[in-house]
């Protein structure tokens, strides 16, 4: 029997539509924020908790925007739309960089299997929590399969 882990990431999307990311610190790698979900924490706690360590950013979570799967690593990605709601960008042990991303850079710079999170909770857009659908994607690590 194998055992699945669970994270979280937060697609904060400021008023101009600019969306804040991280270059992770262990892989350059471009994402939204996010990490492990802790056991006794509830998930929109937890995709606050991840995105201010990375980034020094205070958010609030608005609606689930996606559940994402690496099928390589077993690893369950539930993703939040979020707003800013205070702090102050700032590098982490790790976040290389924390920069705000137009949705052109997201789609140049950013790994298809993570900017495709990106992508899907800017194209849901608004902050209705009626969405009509929440995307399941499977990735392996790269790319959608």
């Amino acid at each position: 029997m194998s055992l699945h882990s669970v994270s979280v990431a937060g697609i904060t999307v400021r008023e101009d539509g600019r969306v804040l990311v991280i270059r992770r610190a262990d892989n350059g790698a471009w994402e939204a924020p996010g990490g492990v979900l802790e056991l006794d924490e509830r998930p929109e706690d937890g995709v606050c908790r991840e995105v201010l360590e990375e980034t020094g950013v205070k958010v609030r979570p608005v609606r689930l925007s996606g559940v994402y799967k690496n099928m390589d690593r077993g690893i369950i990605a539930l993703v939040f739309l979020c707003r800013p709601i205070g702090g102050e960008e700032q590098t982490s042990p790790e976040s290389a960089e924390v920069r705000w991303f137009t949705r052109e850079e997201v789609r140049a710079r950013m790994l298809e299997a993570y900017s495709v999170r990106v992508l899907d909770a800017l194209e849901s857009g608004s902050d209705s929590v009626d969405s009509d659908s929440v995307p399941v994607r499977a990735h392996d690590g790269h790319r959608l399969v």
